[in-house]
C-alpha cells in the first residue's frame, strides 16, 4: 500500500485502495504540524478549565432554571396569575404579545444574578476570614529566635557605643 503523503508527492490519482488511513493518522499525530499544535492548544490548562467551567455553568443554569420555573415563579406570581385567570405564565398575553414569557425570563435573570452575587459574596467573605485567620496565626506565633537574638545584639552594641562615647 502507498502511504497517504506519498500519493500527494507522486501526484497519483487518489484511489481508496491505495490509501493507508493508519499511515495518515500516524502522520497527523506526529510532533509537528497542525495536529500537534491543536493537541497542544487543547491540553493547555486554561482551555480545560474553560471547558469544565462551561459544563458546570450549564448544569448550574439548569438547576437555577428549574428553581425559578418550578418554585419561585409559582410562589411569587400565583396570586397574579389567578387574578388574570391564567394557568401558566407562558400563556399570559395581551393582544397577541406574550409578555408572560418575557416576565419569566426577567425573573430567571434576576434569580441567576442574585445567586451569583451571593456565591461571590460568600467566597469573598471566606477569603477575608482566611486572611484574618492567617494574620492572627502569624501575630500569635512565637518570635523567631534568630530575630530576637539580632535585636538583642543590636541593643547591646548601641549601649556599648553610648558607654564608649560617654568616656
Amino acid at each position: 500500500m502507498i502511504e497517504w503523503l506519498d500519493i500527494f508527492r507522486q501526484k497519483q490519482e487518489i484511489n481508496p485502495e491505495n490509501i493507508n488511513l493508519q499511515g495518515f493518522i500516524m502522520a497527523a499525530s506526529g510532533n509537528s504540524g497542525f495536529w500537534a499544535e491543536f493537541r497542544k492548544f487543547i491540553m493547555q490548562g486554561n482551555v480545560v478549565d474553560l471547558a469544565v467551567a462551561v459544563i458546570i455553568g450549564s448544569a448550574f443554569g439548569k438547576i437555577v432554571e428549574s428553581f425559578v420555573a418550578d418554585i419561585i415563579t409559582p410562589a411569587i406570581l400565583s396570586p397574579a396569575l389567578k387574578a388574570a385567570n391564567v394557568d401558566d405564565l407562558a400563556n399570559l398575553s395581551a393582544n397577541g404579545i406574550k409578555y408572560g414569557s418575557f416576565l419569566a425570563a426577567i425573573l430567571n435573570f434576576l434569580v441567576i444574578a442574585l445567586s451569583i452575587f451571593l456565591a461571590i459574596r460568600a467566597l469573598e467573605a471566606a477569603k477575608t476570614r482566611f486572611l484574618r485567620q492567617k494574620a492572627a496565626e502569624e501575630a500569635a506565633a512565637p518570635p523567631d529566635p534568630i530575630v530576637v537574638s539580632q535585636e538583642n545584639l543590636t541593643h547591646a552594641v548601641e549601649r556599648l557605643t553610648q558607654v564608649m562615647e560617654s568616656r
